[in-house]
């Protein structure tokens, strides 16, 4: 059975800066099955604001192919609950909502603001610890 991911904006943006490291990893592995990928309308717009913002040397329009790209291989969910607020950062409930609605585990750099996601039941991994799961290094 595949495991169930959110990719976190911060992961993609990271990916996308530099083909070194364990994010661009992780994202090259998308079109190979080795995990299901969840988005929702918000994540996806987010995206979107996000890399569009002039930080990649990336036209929009290849910034549209990646997150066409993406969508393409995702499960689409629509969110109809509120679990606000919860995070340290509020910006940040809709990816745990998404993520909650998947029963998918969050890819996040940014595992401190997702702390209360344990109590939820919903696993918080970096690409490096979600790699080393998928080569069964860890749990």
């Amino acid at each position: 059975m595949m495991p169930d991911i959110v990719l976190d904006t911060n992961v993609l943006l990271t990916a996308l800066r530099s083909s070194r490291g364990t994010s661009y990893r992780l994202l090259s592995m998308v079109e190979h099955d080795r995990f299901q990928l969840h988005v929702s309308i918000a994540l996806v717009a987010e995206y979107e604001a996000v890399l569009k913002r002039g930080s990649l040397a990336l036209s929009e329009s290849q910034i549209d192919d990646v997150v066409d790209f993406l969508c393409s291989r995702a499960h689409h969910h629509k969110i109809y609950y509120l679990w606000r607020p919860v995070l340290k950062d509020p910006g940040d409930d809709f990816v745990l909502e998404l993520a909650i609605k998947a029963q998918a585990r969050i890819i996040t750099w940014n595992i401190a603001d997702f702390k209360r996601a344990q109590a939820l039941g919903v696993l918080v991994q970096t690409p490096g610890e979600f790699l080393n799961f998928l080569e069964g290094k860890q749990p």
